[in-house]
């Protein structure tokens, strides 16, 4: 149990810390952002205490001086800088490093202790206490004048556990603790809920705590401490009094009032006490000094107020939506059963279709609607918003902009866009070459871009967008562009281009896709190998996506990616050749036409169609898969747009479009040019799923050898 709640912790830091990430990269675009500061504080208080409790000792030793530090940024005591922002950003890593240790095992302090030693420069000198260790050094808040004694409140605290806290590696008796180091307190424990002993399990926690707390801290600091276990715990805070409110010379609540704001004691027990006496109101009008009337006005006014309170006491905020944490082995799990799901309910569509029961078909479609709805909420359950991608490229910006000397800023749109676990986790490689091209190449120096008349400072753009059952991720940077005539020439330098060749912009700039092609004058720490941009290709096409270039010298280049929402289930078009079904992904595919064998004799043998008087070359797929059974008098050409060029390929019929799931191929079968995939056919027949785009350049491979 212990081990879970550790993995718990460690996950759950790791998002923190993403948070944390880029709460400080926000923070240096608007430094005077309150809501910001308070994000980047809860968070690391929520690691350090979180981590206290579940034995990280290292973690929440140094958390919590980088968290004193920004206390100083909350309460106005320190304002956020670059030089604070750059430490508090190596805190960051600090603490990821921490976190990647094994439990109780030593660590390096060193990085830690530079970082302390660095924050502890940038704090005031009369906020630095006296008092330090010899291996972290220790940040206090200074004392509190009497001015700031004056704005004191004292809150009333109900601390109600769930009964398997203890399991959960949480100890209540810190958090308490925790609630002491904030002011006065005074703790008093309710055994109400101990149950007997042959019904008390040991594991469970019964007691709850009463903590009446005196302190210049806010009501945020007193939920802070329960941050982390406020949804497993019934928690209760009331202000009860404040120099600020309430005049100290008053006297306080009677008794029963405060038994009855607790909850202790209801209204009607109150009354029946106080009925054994005479009520305040009756005795004012047995003395005359009141009239029943006035009395009677009173009482009403009293009765409206609180019950015009106890209404907006019982206006509840709305609820967030719950969440639950599922390994992502359960949902690849799950969209496999769903794949399979698919494949049976094709083949019963086949059979109710085949036999022609009315009932039977009728039973059919409606497990087909039911199909179709679980595998797109199945789907659904693992698309994630793209923007958490995104945010991880503000850091890298940063920091690699500063180590080239640049000054280079990242925008991103359609961070709400919506993709494939998998996928995401597929694109972070191709997008960190991309955007490190961006700021080593595109994008000048300071100097060179003021005179080129543009603002010192460069962007990167990073956004999303949906395009049918794609998603087009474009990376745009504002930098000099692509020197055209420069990559022209080292294609032909290394043979990949021919000098006389009349090539488009297009063409040249995709000869930076070319495996070792470089520009680079000189090899430096980002780039200039040559390694990089064939990875990014190769990276994207593994995703069956696709890359395009467009710059403009002197103003920018836009790279945009194209890929498919999800690698699981795809809209296909089914196809037949003789005996075998091949499948044809449908967002590439433009149109169907009829081939006939008078066409194919026009053509003179050159593979061309004359469709609506564009000639567009085809591929006879028969041919290039060797199948020799009878050709149909009528064939159809299956036209699709593959990198903007428009390509036919040749098949014996369309079958129509289909939903196909995807199943990876043996190992003997894996290198196969031109087959991406195989699929399960509702009479248990295997389609291969064809890759176009690789069908098309292997085949151009073939014929250029020849």
């Amino acid at each position: 149990m212990m081990e879970e709640a550790i993995a718990t912790y460690r996950e759950e830091a790791s998002e923190l810390l993403a948070e944390l990430e880029t709460s400080l990269l926000d923070l240096e675009e608007t430094p005077d952002d309150d809501d910001l500061i308070n994000r980047v504080f809860r968070a690391m208080h929520t690691i350090k205490g979180s981590g206290a409790m579940f034995g990280f000792d290292e973690i929440a030793l140094f958390t919590h001086e980088v968290e004193t530090v920004f206390d100083m940024v909350r309460n106005g005591k320190m304002t956020v800088t670059k030089p604070l922002l750059d430490l508090t950003l190596k805190s960051r890593d600090h603490i990821s490093y921490l976190l990647s240790m094994p439990l109780g095992e030593e660590v390096d302090r060193s990085d830690g202790d530079e970082i302390i030693a660095g924050l502890r420069q940038l704090v005031p000198k009369p906020e630095i206490a006296q008092k330090g260790s010899a291996t972290v050094p220790n940040i206090n808040l200074p004392e509190l004048s009497e001015n700031e004694l004056v704005n004191e409140s004292t809150w009333r605290i109900r601390f109600r556990p769930a009964h398997n806290i203890l399991m959960c590696g949480t100890n209540p008796i810190s958090l308490i603790n925790e609630l002491r180091g904030l002011g006065v307190a005074h703790v008093v424990a309710q055994m109400d809920d101990v149950p007997a002993l042959n019904e008390l399990i040991s594991e469970n926690c019964y007691m709850f705590w009463d903590v009446i707390l005196t302190t210049t801290c806010g009501v945020d600091a007193i939920r802070d401490v329960f941050i982390f276990v406020e949804d497993d715990c019934d928690i209760k805070i009331e202000l009860i009094d404040s120099s600020g409110l309430i005049d100290r010379e008053e006297g306080y609540k009677k008794l029963g009032d405060i038994l009855v704001e607790r909850g202790d004691l209801s209204p009607v027990e109150m009354q029946k006490v106080l009925m054994l006496q005479k009520r305040f109101g009756e005795l004012l009008v047995e003395q005359g000094i009141v009239s029943p009337e006035k009395v009677q006005s009173a009482l009403v006014e009293q009765q409206h107020v609180k019950s015009v309170r106890k209404e907006r006491s019982e206006i509840q905020p709305q609820e967030p939506a719950a969440s639950i944490r599922v390994p992502a082995e359960r949902l690849d799990q799950l969209i496999n059963l769903v794949g399979e799901m698919v494949t049976v309910q094709a083949h019963l569509s086949q059979v109710s279709m085949a036999g022609g029961d009315p009932t039977f078909i009728a039973i059919s479609e409606e497990v087909e609607r039911l199909t179709n709805e679980l595998r797109d909420t199945a789907l659904n359950i693992r698309m994630l918003p793209i923007g958490s991608t995104f945010s991880k490229f503000k850091r890298l910006v940063r920091d690699l902009s500063s180590e080239l000397g640049k000054e280079i800023e990242m925008e991103t749109f359609g961070a709400e866009t919506e993709l494939d676990k998998t996928v995401i986790e597929k694109l972070n490689d191709p997008l960190v070459h991309i955007i490190r091209n961006s700021i080593d190449h595109g994008i000048e120096m300071p100097e060179a871009r003021r005179a080129a008349g543009k603002s010192s400072h460069g962007t990167v753009y990073l956004g999303a967008e949906h395009s049918g059952d794609s998603v087009l991720i474009t990376i745009r940077d504002d930098g000099a562009g692509l020197d055209r005539d420069t990559i022209r020439a080292k294609a032909i330098e290394r043979g990949l281009l021919s000098a006389h060749a009349d090539v488009s912009d297009k063409e040249i700039y995709s000869q930076i896709f070319a495996p070792g092609f470089s520009t680079a004058a000189k090899v430096t720490s980002v780039s200039g190998r040559g390694v990089g941009m064939d990875v990014v290709k190769r990276g994207i096409e593994g995703l069956r996506g696709s890359i395009s270039v467009d710059s403009v010298r002197g103003t920018g280049t836009t790279i945009t990616l194209k890929i498919p929402l999800t690698l699981a289930i795809i809209d296909s078009l089914l196809v037949k050749i003789g005996t075998d079904h091949f499948v044809l992904p449908l967002a590439a595919i433009e149109e169907c036409i009829e081939l006939t064998r008078e066409d194919v004799k026009n053509s003179h043998g050159r593979n061309l169609a004359n469709v609506r008087g564009a000639i567009i070359p085809y591929i006879p797929l028969r041919q290039h898969f060797r199948i020799t059974d009878n050709r149909p008098e009528i064939e159809q050409i299956v036209i699709a747009d593959i990198h903007g060029t428009k390509v036919g390929f040749v098949v014996d019929h369309v079958v129509g479009e289909h939903q196909t799931v995807i199943k990876t191929l043996g190992k003997m079968y894996r290198d196969v040019k031109g087959v991406s995939g195989a699929t399960i056919l509702g009479d248990g027949t295997v389609a291969l799923i064809l890759d176009m785009r690789v069908l098309l350049h292997s085949i151009e491979q073939l014929e250029n050898a020849g």
